[in-house]
C-alpha cells in the first residue's frame, strides 16, 4: 500500500472515529411532590444567601466561620482532592490526541587499516592520557567515522469506538462530582460550626439560669437562718433548703463543663488547636432569627450539592458503560516515523538520508476468560447503585427540609409557650416568697414554686438551642444559599 492510499484511509477512519455506542445519559425518573407539607403552598419562597450565618449578626460566630473556611483539614481535604481530579482528567484525556516521541543518536568510531613494523604494535600507550597513539616510524592508518541519526514518531490510538472518549468523559464527570463534594463538605462544616456554637451560647445562658436560682435560693436560705435565731423558723425549714442549695450548687460544674467541651470542639472545625482559640460567647437571647423558607421541591434539586454529586457519579458511570461496551471491539493504532540519518568520514562528507515509515494496526482479543464481560457488567452494577443512591439522596433532600422546617415550627410554639409558663411560675414564686417571708406557707411550697421556676427557665434555654439549631438544618436542607445555575451537561449525550 502507497504512502498517499495509507495516508486516505487514515483520515477515513478518523472521520468515523469516537462514535459512541451508548448508552446516552438520561435523567432518572423522579418522584417529585408538587409542595412541602411543612409550608403553605402560597408561601413566598426565601432561599438562603451564601453567606446565610450572617443573619444572626453576630460577629464572634462571622469570625469562626471564617477561619474554618480557611483552615479546616477535611475542607482542605475536600479541595486536595478536586486537584487529583483534574489530573486525572488530563491522564484519561491524553489517548484522544496523538504520541509524538524524539530520538536521536550520535556514534563515533576509530578503525585501524594495514601498515605497521614488524616484531611489534604500531601503537603505544601515551602515559599521560592513557590513549592509544601512533608509534614514530609506523605506517599505520587509521580512520575516524561519526554517524548521526535523528528520528521523529508520531502514533495514534484510533478511538474508533469512542473507548478513549467515554474515558475522558467519566473522569470529567468525576472531576465535578468532586467539586459538589466540596461544596458538600464546607457546608456541613459551615453548619457544625454554628451548631456547636449555638451550644456554647445555650450552656452559657443554662449557667446563668443556674446561678439566678442559686443566688435566690441562699437568699432565702439566709432568710430562715435569720427566722431561726428569733424562734420563728425550724432546723427542718433550714435544712430542707440548704439540701436545695447543695444540689443547685452541684449543677454548676456540669454545666461548665459543657461551656468547655463545645468550645473545645471548635478547635477541631476552624483548625485551631483549642488552646489557642478564645470563644467569648454570650447568650442566645441576644441574637435574631432570621425568616427562611423554601420555594418549590422541583427547585431543592438544583440547589442541594450532594444532590448534584450523586447525578454527576451516574454520569461518570454511563460513560464507563459505554468504555467497558467498546473494549468487546478491534482496537486500531496508527504509526508514522521519519527521520534524518547521516555518515561522516574523516575528509568525506556524504548527503544525510531521509527516512520515513508508515504503519498501522489491528487488535481483536478473541478469548479473555470473560474479562470484559465482568468488567461491563460490574459498570452495569455500579451504575444500578450509584442510581439507587441518586434517588435516595433526592428523597433525603426533601426529608431534610421538612424535618427542618417542622422541628423549627414546633420549636418556635414551644417557645412561646414555655415563656407564658414562666411568667406564671415567676408569678407564684414571688407570691410564695412573700408569704414564706410573712410565715403563712411552709417551706415545702416555697421549694415546689422554686424549682418549678428553674426548670421552666432552664427548659426555655434549650428550647431556644433548638429553635436555632433547626433554623441551621433549615439552611442546610436549602442548600445554604448554594445553587446549579446551569445544571450538569450530560457528558456524552450524542455521539
Amino acid at each position: 500500500m502507497t504512502s498517499r492510499r495509507f495516508v486516505g484511509l487514515a483520515g477515513a477512519l478518523l472521520a468515523l472515529s469516537g462514535c459512541s455506542l451508548g448508552p446516552f445519559y438520561q435523567r432518572p425518573a423522579l418522584d417529585v411532590p408538587p409542595a412541602f407539607r411543612a409550608t403553605a403552598d402560597t408561601a413566598e419562597a426565601a432561599w438562603p444567601s451564601e453567606q446565610w450565618w450572617r443573619n444572626f449578626r453576630s460577629p464572634e460566630l462571622d469570625g469562626l466561620i471564617a477561619s474554618a473556611r480557611a483552615y479546616n483539614n477535611d475542607l482542605a481535604a475536600a479541595v486536595a482532592r478536586v486537584v487529583q481530579a483534574d489530573a486525572q482528567v488530563r491522564i484519561s484525556g491524553a489517548p484522544l490526541l496523538p504520541t509524538l516521541d524524539a530520538t536521536a543518536n550520535d556514534s563515533y568510531r576509530r578503525t585501524g587499516l594495514g601498515g605497521g613494523r614488524s616484531g611489534g604494535s604500531s601503537f603505544a600507550i601515551d602515559p599521560v592520557t592513557g590513549a592509544a597513539v601512533p608509534r614514530s616510524g609506523s605506517n599505520q592508518r587509521y580512520f575516524d567515522s561519526r554517524s548521526y541519526s535523528g528520528a521523529l514518531q508520531v502514533s495514534y490510538d484510533l478511538d474508533f469506538w469512542g473507548r478513549n472518549r467515554a474515558l475522558a468523559q467519566a473522569a470529567e464527570a468525576s472531576a465535578v462530582a468532586t467539586r459538589f463534594d466540596q461544596v458538600t463538605v464546607a457546608l456541613t462544616v459551615v453548619t457544625s460550626v454554628a451548631n456547636t456554637y449555638f451550644q456554647v451560647l445555650a450552656a452559657q445562658d443554662r449557667l446563668g439560669v443556674a446561678l439566678r436560682n442559686l443566688h435566690d435560693a441562699e437568699r432565702i436560705l439566709g432568710a430562715f437562718k435569720a427566722r431561726l435565731t428569733v424562734g420563728t423558723s425550724n432546723a427542718l425549714d433550714v435544712s430542707q433548703q440548704e439540701a436545695l442549695v447543695a444540689g443547685q450548687r452541684a449543677a454548676l460544674p456540669n454545666v461548665r463543663n459543657q461551656i468547655e467541651q463545645q468550645r473545645i470542639a471548635l478547635g477541631i472545625l476552624t483548625g485551631v488547636p483549642p488552646e489557642r482559640l478564645m470563644v467569648k460567647g454570650g447568650s442566645l437571647e441576644k441574637l435574631p432569627l432570621p425568616l427562611v423558607a423554601p420555594g418549590l421541591p422541583s427547585e431543592l434539586l438544583a440547589r442541594r450539592p450532594d444532590v448534584a454529586n450523586a447525578e454527576a457519579q451516574l454520569l461518570a458511570e454511563n460513560a464507563n458503560i459505554r468504555a467497558a461496551r467498546a473494549a468487546f471491539f478491534p482496537s486500531v493504532q496508527l504509526t508514522a516515523s521519519g527521520g534524518l540519518t547521516s555518515a561522516v568520514l574523516v575528509g568525506i562528507t556524504g548527503p544525510g538520508t531521509l527516512v520515513a515509515q508508515l504503519a498501522g494496526s489491528l487488535t481483536q482479543t478473541i478469548f479473555d476468560n470473560g474479562l470484559r464481560r465482568g468488567q461491563l457488567n460490574q459498570a452495569k452494577g455500579r451504575y444500578d447503585e450509584l442510581l439507587a443512591n441518586y434517588r435516595r439522596t433526592v428523597l433525603q433532600s426533601f426529608t431534610d427540609v421538612e424535618q427542618s422546617l417542622t422541628a423549627l415550627r414546633y420549636s418556635t410554639e414551644q417557645e412561646k409557650l414555655e415563656r407564658q409558663a414562666i411568667a406564671v411560675a415567676q408569678r407564684s414564686a414571688d407570691i410564695a416568697r412573700a408569704q414564706l417571708e410573712a410565715g403563712t406557707i411552709d417551706i415545702i411550697t416555697s421549694l415546689n414554686t422554686q424549682v418549678t421556676l428553674y426548670n421552666d427557665l432552664d427548659l426555655l434555654t434549650q428550647i431556644r438551642l433548638a429553635q436555632f439549631q433547626a433554623l441551621v438544618n433549615v439552611y442546610k436542607a436549602l442548600g445554604g444559599g448554594w445553587s446549579q445555575s446551569l445544571g450538569i451537561q450530560a457528558a456524552g449525550t450524542s455521539s
